[in-house]
């Protein structure tokens, strides 16, 4: 296993493990660690040049407001 591939291994593992321990605390958990994922995808996709990925974490973000917001 190169070293990319057992560092990917290693973020895989973590993030299953971490699944399994908000998944306790129901939707508000898994929806905080949604959050966080979207917006490590965002920022990693913007540092190898897609800025489209965080207009598009925006514009979902703006849509939920809209729909659940006062």
């Amino acid at each position: 296993m190169t070293k990319e591939e057992r560092r990917a291994y290693n973020q895989r593992q973590h993030a299953e493990q971490r699944q399994a321990l908000v998944a306790g605390r129901g939707p508000q958990g898994l929806a905080e660690l949604w959050w966080d994922q979207a917006r490590k995808i965002a920022r990693d996709r913007a540092a190898n040049g897609d800025e489209r990925a965080w207009a598009d974490l925006a514009l979902w973000l703006s849509n939920y407001c809209d729909r659940y917001g006062a």
